[in-house]
């Protein structure tokens, strides 16, 4: 018959185990879904990344030198490379480069602030 401190140390071998297998479990159980790429990312990763490395976009004489011409120089690229984008595709990939690239400020039109129809938005008054 086995002793009570035999019988305790195989519980406790038992338990560092079982410990052991949850700590390698447990990062990914708590690990996040990266999060899906944008239409920007996808369409300059098919069609820019593979002559536009990020080395070009540090280089010291770029042209892209605000918002307004980075917007041009990817409206002047896609036509040039027969991509036949969208507006829409075109302020993608222009949000994408300058989301992680560029940091360049956005004007009131791309951050919500401007509808093209409207003019600009009026704030918001309180009614008394």
């Amino acid at each position: 018959m086995p002793s009570c401190a035999m019988t305790f140390a195989a519980c406790l071998a038992r338990l560092a185990g079982l410990a052991c297998g949850l700590a390698a479990l447990a990062p990914a159980a708590w690990a996040q879904p990266a999060a899906a790429p944008t239409r920007g990312e996808l369409l300059y990763a098919t069609h820019c990344n593979a002559c536009h490395t990020e080395q070009m976009h540090w280089r010291d004489h770029r042209t892209a030198t605000d918002w307004p011409s980075l917007r041009a120089q990817v409206r002047q690229w896609q036509a040039a490379a027969q991509l036949n984008w969208t507006e829409d595709d075109i302020l993608a990939v222009t949000r994408h480069l300058n989301d992680t690239i560029y940091h360049h400020p956005q004007p009131a039109e791309q951050l919500g602030l401007w509808t093209p129809r409207r003019g600009p938005r009026a704030a918001p008054t309180a009614t008394p």
